[in-house]
């Protein structure tokens, strides 16, 4: 709906604006944000904030919405035939139970349909103005200029402060069985409590998940990948607000899965007592180049910076990052452990039978 246009701009003419421009422009929404982008040249900032400031101040005409919610119920019907999506949503359900984490991004299809404009309108309303958005900007511009042109371009906007259902999360621990006959493999997740995206462990989480499940090299990898017992074994980390998570994911032969669970649960009792100095020294500085490197890309850091100020409301410059990083130690990743022991674990499963 955003693309849309206002009063001022038809659809046509959104896109017409970010080609003239020769902008790299997008939207992507998570759980937790939504986040709209445009890459240009530095010449053309003006124009840049200006159309995104025109883009967030949308019409939302009852003809569009009605257009709108036909794509998404398509959008939902097709990520109901990609396993993997089917099994995380389904996870995050069993997981998070009561939590508003729970829910999905997409929606149901009896969400979408029962929607109306002027629900939409109203959360437009609450939400979408200063005091809930962040604007990021990176590369080559003059800070006070930045800040010259968002007061002239959004500056009258209204105020909002609208409030976060935040519960504290009760993992639920259980199991889930999930059927479809149209598979011939088998898919599995696991989620387990983690620190949430404002934890300083988040740095100590992020170097755990590799040496257990990265997908070259890890310890899941030698286990399950390397032996064929699994095509693809990770065991990666998510941040959120105010929690966070560990996760399984598995894909293999459905008569092997239980095997492959198992032997990826022995990994994570394995690890709290044999971690070795070389394996986290590997992860950090796979984990250290893959931040270099990101930064050194203005949209990589902005959406860096957009992110940890969204979560946390301060900037971290890179260095930062990197010395907390390099501050992980085997120590400090055992003690990670026996405060987030992967347990409890809910288990969600995708096969054929």
């Amino acid at each position: 709906m955003m693309f849309k246009g206002n009063d001022k701009l038809t659809w046509e003419d959104v896109n017409r604006v970010f080609d003239e421009i020769g902008a790299r422009y997008n939207a992507f929404t998570s759980q937790e944000m939504t986040c709209y982008y445009a890459n240009v040249l530095p010449e053309f900032t003006e124009r840049a904030i200006d159309h995104l400031a025109s883009l967030l101040r949308p019409a939302i005409r009852q003809t569009d919405f009605d257009t709108e919610k036909n794509v998404i119920l398509e959008e939902i019907a097709m990520y109901l035939d990609d396993p993997g999506h089917k099994l995380y949503e389904a996870l995050m359900e069993a997981h998070f139970a009561r939590h508003p984490l729970a829910q999905s991004v997409l929606g149901s299809a009896q969400s979408i349909t029962a929607l109306q404009r002027d629900q939409m309108a109203a959360y437009f309303a609450r939400r979408y103005g200063p005091g809930n958005m962040v604007l990021s900007v990176t590369g080559q511009m003059e800070f006070d200029e930045v800040i010259r042109l968002a007061e002239m371009y959004c500056g009258k906007w209204p105020t909002v402060s609208p409030s976060r259902d935040n519960p504290a999360v009760i993992p639920s621990g259980k199991r889930v069985e999930l059927t479809d006959p149209k598979l011939n493999r088998k898919y599995l997740m696991g989620m387990t409590p983690g620190p949430s995206a404002q934890d300083e462990r988040r740095f100590a989480a992020r170097v755990l998940a590799d040496v257990i499940g990265d997908s070259d090299g890890s310890r899941f990898y030698w286990a399950l990948v390397d032996n064929a017992i699994a095509e693809d074994a990770d065991f990666g980390f998510y941040p959120h607000d105010g929690c966070g998570s560990f996760y399984i994911a598995l894909t293999c032969s459905p008569d092997v899965t239980e095997k492959a669970l198992e032997i990826a649960r022995a990994e994570l009792e394995k690890v709290k007592i044999d971690l070795a100095d070389d394996e986290v020294e590997r992860a950090k500085n796979k984990i250290a180049s893959s931040i270099v490197l990101s930064g050194e890309l203005p949209i990589g850091r902005m959406r860096a910076i957009g992110s940890q100020w969204t979560y946390n409301g301060d900037y971290r410059s890179l260095e930062q990052d990197m010395a907390t990083l390099q501050a992980v130690t085997p120590a400090s990743l055992r003690q990670l452990m026996r405060e987030f022991t992967f347990d409890p674990m809910t288990i969600v499963s995708l096969g054929p039978s």
